[in-house]
């Protein structure tokens, strides 16, 4: 039996655990269940995307904010059971359309320089690296990859 996916907006009210037992597993330095919650009520350009089996389990989440018709994500995983079958890319397609919706035209994020997958997957839906922040990472101490895609509406295709 296939499991049914789908991409949802998630309120701040609802229970964030599994999005933070994401981010620990993924992250060296992971927000906290109180940090993602705050965030979300206090901050009016902030979106967090979760990527759903039906019924319920989270297998990724997109936090991101949109502002001034720019979609910034900053940050996105994959539960690490869940990684390596197209879920980010569904992900990603997802966000990148509800973003347009709410008027987005571009899109940018951060990425290690050593995430080669990550890279690659963004370079495939249409991003392109624009420049380089240096030592932004730590554990280990790395460069950050600023990526850019410029229309939005044209992602992945």
């Amino acid at each position: 039996m296939t499991a049914v996916i789908r991409v949802r907006r998630a309120g701040p009210d609802e229970s964030l655990a599994g999005v933070a037992a994401i981010q620990a597993a993924s992250f060296y330095r992971p927000w906290g269940i109180d940090a993602i919650a705050r965030e979300l009520r206090e901050n009016p350009v902030a979106r967090l995307f979760l990527l759903e089996e039906i019924p319920g389990r989270v297998i990724g989440f997109c936090a991101c904010w949109i502002v001034a018709g720019e979609l910034h994500i900053n940050s996105l995983a994959i539960t690490p059971d869940a990684r390596r079958k197209g879920h980010a890319r569904r992900l990603l397609t997802d966000v990148f359309a509800l973003a347009v919706a709410e008027g987005a035209q571009a899109a940018t994020l951060e990425v290690r320089r050593s995430n080669v997958p990550a890279v690659a997957l963004y370079e495939s839906l249409g991003f392109a690296v624009e420049g380089v922040r240096r030592d932004y990472y730590e554990q280990p101490r790395e460069d950050a990859l600023i990526l850019w895609h410029h229309r939005l509406d044209r992602a992945g295709k």
